[in-house]
């Protein structure tokens, strides 16, 4: 086939020393940048050598057709005869097709049909360092087929980057298979560096900065002044290629401005993949990095980001991130601009920046749901992946969630090996999520229209804009896009088609595709809304969300986490939902709807059964103690009662949250309680650890103990605020110690003049003791306590009650300091005595009678 094509590519002369090294090892490995020809004239070429069909793998659907369709123009015949492809819901070959160019997806597919790949003499895995799910399963089954049952076939794995050792080592078996490499791209691709012109924050799970964009755009009209020919964009998604088209609006008088993204029909693809009567700006993701030409492309625009898709295992919801491209990509797009001729590649980052990006993008494996791809593994007989040759394991954490959810649906049992349901799911060749809908669903709602619900999910291309699922289903069987409706249908077909047989009944009305199927017996009729709700409660019973208030557009979903419905969502103020698809930013409190439909309680009853369960709970809520029993759906509470006897101990155990959530201010704190804490504490600041520790976190801790008595009688936080604290507070003191007390941190001490006053012990450091200076004529020194450990600090105090002088040292404060307030006050309190030597003066707590 090669010999009938006359085009002179970098990649042809290899080609010779490809098929030799595959005849005489079965593998290999070809390494060729971008723009060599790898992927049209390398299938060729061992078609040639074979007598079989040749299966060429490509991570992506519009890879698949334009290679296709690339290799049949070559040979100057339509694709469906010698040359053709496969992609979901579609297919053009025939018995005459000798290279079938199929997605890596696909292949897996017939791999589980048919390990043998009978009458298939080579298969050809291209683009593996993009390191896709399907990509890596398709890699190591390939690679056990042919170990297991096909040592002749072929296996040629291609790549353009240089990691070839590595997929080397992989597909060779006991050696390492031959590398065979291509020299550089015929045209030269001159690099130019084009950072904006100030700092741009760093991308993340939001929208990416209006300054980066306007800056595209600014780059966009720059490379068509500059340069000739056509150009290609690289931006991060559907949303960046919507505003930079907002930017460039004013050029359509001169060029035209096409959009290339994978949620487009294959045939929106394939107008922006053939060259045009006028200039032409494609604005693209990263669908166009690789295996494709776009024609009359001289120059690209790389905005240097890629969007990769993040999980929150605990939450099972994912999220779209914006991240810096890696420097790998960045080659492979710049080489789109070398396909035809010499071109010229705009980089909006720096070189400095270039030399920090990572060298190769994250393979899939690392962040991605790994439901499905378990449920693989499984079906292939290699639970969690063991001894094939996987280009990386999987992270465990994520399998065991993988696992986890596949369990609960009856998908593989306690050893991780596949069961029958599993299989029947396998078939279905959508999400192990979506498959238990279609098959479960088809029960109750009939075959068709769970067919034509999972396929509005699994093809979501289709949806258009909007969040409310059961409109986007509408709007399909009405045929308002018609492309849009035409792939829906191919996929309702493909589905319903994997659905065993069963008898046929009617399903109601409104059915758009004719005689549905179903289960035997009548089943009551359910509307649009309520199928919808059904069918995506079914695939993701954890989202279902019931709002938080009446008309707001704020829900809790069954499996604990908040959600969000956008701005002028036509589904706010609905009570229950049924999330299809949801996602939730690092650090956001909420996740938000993407994609709904209406569900009512009975109904979201009914598809989460297992989520369903009545509680007795007994905790601490509110400010106060809550006793009841709740049925309630996931995290979703429907109905509660009060419970009429509540187990003692679990109230106690609720007071106790309720006293170290709060705090010691929901005991009452009488003068005395507040005073025995005070000489306890100072007991121990004084004495040591033998006293008990009455700081806040040491009574919260030891609460079981000291309020244990009152704890097991209390039934609210009434009934904490009557307890004696005092009395609970003696608790702590173990009888040798309570006997001491009033001995070592006395509460009140007796003063010359014959007053007892009450000790402050505030401060455990230096209890102070307040008195009037006259009734401590006599003392010779202050009082000690702690057993003659601590002095008592003086407040003496004027005949009024306002203090005069602060002591621990009374003898000091007679022979010197006493002096100068007798002097200040014996003129201000004339009938109060003010002895020259207050030693020896009697003391007294009344004024003398008037001279």
């Amino acid at each position: 086939m090669l010999s009938e094509v006359a085009i002179d590519l970098p990649v042809r002369p290899v080609l010779p020393t490809l098929v030799a090294a595959l005849r005489s090892a079965g593998s290999a490995v070809l390494v060729a940048p971008p723009g060599t020809g790898k992927t049209t004239l390398a299938p060729l070429a061992v078609a040639e050598a074979v007598a079989g069909r040749v299966i060429v793998a490509q991570p992506r659907r519009v890879a698949a057709r334009a290679a296709a369709r690339r290799m049949a123009d070559l040979l100057g015949e339509p694709v469906g005869g010698r040359i053709g492809y496969a992609v979901r819901g579609e297919r053009r070959a025939g018995p005459r097709t000798r290279v079938e160019v199929v997605t890596t997806g696909l292949l897996v597919r017939r791999l589980h049909h048919d390990p043998e790949l009978a009458g298939v003499d080579a298969v050809l895995l291209d683009e593996i360092h993009e390191r896709q799910l399907d990509a890596d399963l398709a890699l190591a089954f390939s690679v056990e087929s042919r170990a297991a049952l096909r040592p002749e076939l072929w296996l040629l794995a291609m790549s353009a980057t240089p990691e070839a050792d590595r997929f080397a080592a992989m597909i060779g078996g006991t050696a390492p298979a031959p590398v065979v490499r291509a020299s550089s791209a015929l045209h030269p691709v001159t690099r130019i560096w084009a950072p904006p012109t100030r700092p741009v924050p760093p991308p993340g799970a939001g929208p990416v900065d209006r300054v980066l964009l306007d800056h595209v755009a600014a780059t966009v009209r720059r490379a068509l002044r500059e340069q000739d020919g056509d150009l290609l964009v690289f931006l991060s998604g559907v949303g960046e290629i919507a505003a930079v088209a907002g930017r460039l609006v004013d050029l359509r008088d001169s060029v035209d401005v096409l959009h290339l993204h994978g949620r487009q029909s294959g045939a929106e693809q394939d107008a922006a993949l053939r060259a045009g009567e006028r200039r032409r700006v494609v604005l693209a993701t990263a669908v166009a990095e690789s295996s494709l030409t776009v024609p009359g492309v001289r120059t690209v625009v790389d905005a240097g980001l890629s969007r990769v898709a993040r999980l929150d295992l605990a939450r099972g919801l994912g999220a779209l991130v914006t991240v810096p491209v890696s420097r790998a990509a960045a080659t492979q797009r710049a080489g789109r601009a070398g396909r035809e001729a010499s071109g010229q590649v705009y980089r909006c980052w720096s070189p400095a920046v270039h030399e920090r990006l990572p060298a190769q993008p994250e393979p899939e494996i690392a962040t991605a749901d790994l439901t499905g791809f378990a449920l693989e593994l499984a079906a292939w007989g290699a639970p969690g992946g063991a001894g094939l040759a996987l280009p990386d394991p999987p992270p465990a954490a994520a399998m065991a969630v993988a696992s986890e959810t596949l369990s609960a649906l009856g998908a593989i049992d306690a050893d991780g090996r596949i069961t029958e349901r599993g299989r029947a799911v396998v078939a279905a060749g959508a999400h192990p999520r979506l498959a238990r809908a279609l098959l479960d669903g088809a029960d109750r709602v009939g075959a068709d229209r769970a067919a034509q619900v999972v396929a509005l999910l699994a093809e979501s291309t289709v949806v258009g804009s909007g969040d409310d699922l059961a409109a986007a289903w509408r709007r399909l069987r009405a045929g308002t896009d018609p492309g849009a409706t035409a792939r829906w249908r191919a996929e309702v077909r493909r589905l319903r088609a994997a659905l065993p047989d069963r008898p046929q009944t009617p399903d109601g009305p409104g059915e758009p595709d004719g005689a549905p199927g179903g289960s035997g017996g009548q089943r009551e009729w359910l509307p649009d809304d309520l199928t919808a709700g059904l069918l995506v409660g079914l695939a993701y019973p954890e989202r279902l969300a019931r709002a938080r208030r009446a008309g707001g557009s704020a829900y809790l979903m069954s499996g604990g986490t908040a959600a969000e419905l956008p701005p002028g969502s036509g589904l706010v103020g609905v009570e229950w939902l049924a999330i299809a698809v949801a996602d939730r930013a690092p650090g956001a409190p909420a996740a938000r709807i993407r994609l709904a439909a209406v569900i009512d309680e009975a109904t979201a009853r009914e598809v989460a059964g297992p989520l369903l369960r009545t509680q007795r709970e007994i905790g601490w809520s509110g400010g106060d103690v809550v006793a009841r029993e709740v049925l309630r759906l996931g995290a979703i509470g429907l109905t509660d009662r009060p419970l009429a006897r509540p187990d003692r101990d679990e109230v106690a155990a609720a007071l106790l949250t309720g006293l170290r959530d709060t705090g010691l201010d929901l005991l009452t704190w009488t003068p005395g309680a507040s005073a025995l804490r005070e000489r306890l504490a100072f007991c121990r600041c004084a004495l040591g650890d033998d006293w008990p520790d009455v700081s806040d976190e040491a009574l919260l801790a030891g609460a079981p103990h000291w309020l244990g008595p009152e704890l097991a009688h209390a039934r609210r936080r009434a009934d904490l605020a009557r307890i004696d604290v005092a009395g609970a507070l003696r608790r702590l003191l173990p009888w040798p110690l309570a006997g001491r007390l009033d001995e070592l941190a006395p509460e009140r001490i007796t003063v010359p003049s014959g007053s007892r006053i009450r000790v402050d012990y505030a401060d455990p450091a230096a209890p102070v003791l307040a008195v009037r200076l006259q009734e401590t004529f006599g003392w010779p020194e202050a009082p000690r306590v702690g057993g003659g450990r601590v002095p008592v600090l003086l407040h003496l105090l004027s005949p009024a009650g306002r203090p005069v002088a602060v002591t621990a040292d009374l003898a000091s404060f007679w022979r010197s300091g006493y002096r100068q307030v007798r002097a200040e006050l014996r003129g201000r309190y004339p009938r109060h005595p003010w002895p020259e030597d207050p030693t020896t003066a009697a003391p007294t707590r009344r004024a003398g009678r008037r001279s």
